[in-house]
């Protein structure tokens, strides 16, 4: 135990001599200060936001918490000739000295001394920046500090990270904090793209903030920005330029903050950091959409509120994204309607075409019937309570008909068509307890307006699966096609057609209206882009006639008269995917599943069968696998891996049958 103690007590004074050794050096009690006593920062990293589109313009700045516009920009984000202005103006020596200048204290206590107040200050920009950090009364023991926390911040930020402090915190007048708010506030336009005399400026205000507002004080402030470019030290400009900067007026007004799509730049900015978001959005795009939605507004009933979404049709990059009117006053301008799940009507019929022009359960010429039918206990009727008899599938699709889509949902199955709406980012919200049925094909399940214009991009891009997306950075992988490329043409060939009102020509469009005129939608393509429209109420009140067709389209007609130019073409032969030796009613018999042609992994499979007279016998290879009697299905268990014939025979005698190959184990 003794032995211990002495250990101990030889360990302390070793660290005690230690410590003598470092305050007996002033680096080394600057380094122990340094330690112990780091600079506050949190300022500097309370910052707002800034939003930019797809080529670096700003959409929108949010503030700093406490209402601040507190913007966050580095000295490598700004021209030089403003950080060459500001070193002129505020520290000549600042590349050289270590925080503190000890020519400018000298003077200034000389200055002190024989005029017995202070003449200059002496301050460094490093100063500056430790006064804009932790504010504090102009005192000499603050000076001291502030001499402290400069050599600090030189040591640990270095030259950058100092003038990063002064660009980001400078006072601007009011709440502006910062060249990126000043600059935006006072002229208008990004940092980045600021000349010589508002550069000036920028560095001028904050000498006196409040005196020097160029809204309030315009002439204070034109003398102010003329003395930094007269001042000796200013960086040589040709004569010419700098007499073009003196001949400038100086700003008379403060500016409104950017604010194009409120709602998307408060998504992307609530998990960001402080560096400026670079959104996949086109400023001018999304510019003419929002004053396309308040000019549209005063047309609606009230309460009704417009939602708007555009995207390349390849990239699936957002372009625009109008979330609703911004914070208008009983629309709920505050919610993001085109995150909003409502029922889309017959929105998503074109997709369940596709998918079944696809299985070869119809063709674009196929007759179907359009007539009172039961589907179990459900009766659906078409919009119009009339039906049209025998028509086309094209037909059937172009006029929106109820019964045909329903039948193909049947003969689909819903459950394949919700798998396909997962893929492409779009998972149908089906009610509590509820499964995919055949109301699906009418609008029986949840989607938003985002994942619609997903949806139907599809068909405009050759069937390729695919989200949209609102942030830039590497597309995603390639997904595989829900359905084939000439199918997808031959679906959009149909939709191709004059907008009802007048328009541009060229587009593929679809209109869809949920249950009592609650939701009234459009969606359309062109060769380039693809967009929708969302009309309603937000609360989910109805509207009385509201249709998409009637509120929907008209907006989507004029949205893609604001968007470049980019007819669809009419290539030969989309009139429909592949031909078929006959088109057959919806009543004939028809194998369902597995489709001709299947690739299928081993194990057990149904066999399913739609269409014929009862009872029906199903076969593999001419063997009875099992006779169905009522039910439309069998089970089967493949024997191992080859090519067999499923066939399905009703009372009639009629077959349909399809070659398909089982996969062997890997």
């Amino acid at each position: 135990m003794r032995r211990e103690g002495q250990g101990r007590g030889r360990r302390l004074a070793l660290a005690a001599a230690g410590l003598l050794a470092a305050l007996a050096t002033p680096f080394g009690a600057f380094l122990l200060a340094d330690r112990f006593l780091p600079p506050d920062l949190p300022r500097l990293e309370t910052v707002g936001r800034v939003v930019q589109d797809r080529e670096g313009r700003v959409l929108s700045a949010l503030p700093a918490p406490g209402g601040v516009w507190r913007l966050p920009v580095a000295a490598e984000d700004v021209p030089g000739h403003l950080v060459d202005l500001l070193i002129a103006a505020e520290d000549r020596r600042f590349r050289w000295h270590p925080g503190v200048d000890p020519i400018a204290l000298g003077r200034a206590t000389f200055q002190w001394i024989r005029a017995g107040r202070v003449v200059s200050g002496g301050s460094t920009l490093s100063m500056q920046a430790a006064r804009l950090l932790e504010p504090r009364p102009r005192t000499l023991r603050s000076k001291a500090i502030e001499a402290f926390r400069a050599a600090q911040l030189e040591w640990r930020l270095g030259k950058p990270g100092v003038l990063r402090i002064w660009l980001t915190l400078a006072p601007m007048g009011g709440n502006l904090e910062g060249v990126r708010a000043g600059s935006l506030a006072w002229f208008g336009r990004p940092v980045e793209r600021i000349g010589v005399a508002e550069a000036a400026l920028l560095v001028a205000v904050p000498r006196r903030p409040e005196a020097l507002r160029p809204d309030r004080h315009p002439a204070a402030a034109l003398a102010a920005r003329n003395a930094v470019l007269l001042r000796r030290a200013a960086p040589a400009l040709p004569e010419a330029e700098r007499r073009a900067a003196l001949a400038e007026a100086a700003p008379a007004i403060r500016r409104a903050m950017p604010g194009l799509a409120p709602h998307l730049s408060r998504e992307v900015a609530r998990d960001a950091g402080p560096a400026p978001i670079r959104t996949t959005l086109d400023a001018g795009l999304q510019r003419g959409m929002e004053a396309l939605v308040r000019e549209a507004l005063p047309g609606l009933p009230e309460r009704a509120s417009i939602a708007i979404v555009v995207a390349d049709l390849r990239s699936r990059e957002m372009r625009a994204v109008v979330g609703g009117e911004w914070l208008a006053e009983g629309r709920a301008g505050a919610l993001d309607l085109t995150r909003t799940v409502r029922s889309p009507g017959s929105a998503l019929k074109p997709l369940l075409y596709a998918m079944a022009f696809d299985r070869g359960l119809a063709t674009p010429s196929t007759v179907m019937e359009d007539l009172p039918r039961h589907f179990g206990d459900w009766a659906p009727e078409n919009f119009a309570r009339g039906f049209s008899g025998h028509v086309t599938a094209a037909s059937a699709l172009r006029q929106s008909l109820n019964l045909p889509a329903v039948a193909l949902m049947e003969a689909l199955g819903p459950i394949r068509f919700a798998s396909a709406l997962k893929r492409l980012g779009a998972p149908p919200r089906l009610p509590p307890g509820a499964g995919a049925a055949l109301p699906l094909a009418l609008g029986g399940a949840g989607i938003t307006l985002r994942e619609l214009v997903g949806v139907t991009a599809a068909l405009g891009d050759g069937g390729r699966a695919g989200s949209l997306r609102a942030l830039q950075g590497p597309a995603g992988a390639g997904e595989e096609p829900v359905v084939r490329a000439q199918v997808a043409e031959a679906v959009a060939a149909i939709l191709t057609q004059p907008f009802p009102g007048g328009g541009p020509a060229g587009i593929a469009w679809k209109t869809g209206t949920s249950w009592g005129g609650r939701d009234a939608w459009a969606v359309g393509f062109d060769a380039r882009h693809v967009a929708g429209v969302w009309v309603g109420r937000p609360d989910g009140t109805a509207i009385p006639g509201a249709t998409g067709r009637s509120h929907a389209l008209p907006i989507l007609a004029r949205a893609f008269g604001i968007l470049p130019a980019a007819a669809r073409p009419l290539p030969a032969g989309a009139a429909g995917p592949r031909p078929v030796a006959a088109p057959a009613p919806l009543d004939a018999l028809r194998l369902l599943f597995p489709p001709a042609g299947a690739v299928i992994e081993p194990g057990a499979l149904t066999i399913r069968a739609a269409g014929g007279r009862r009872p029906l016998t199903f076969l593999v290879d001419g063997v009875p696998v099992a006779e169905g009697g009522a039910r439309r299905e069998a089970g089967w268990v493949p024997p191992g891996p080859g090519f067999y014939r499923v066939t399905v025979l009703d009372a009639a005698g009629t077959a349909a049958s399809a070659p398909i190959r089982v996969r062997a184990n890997d």
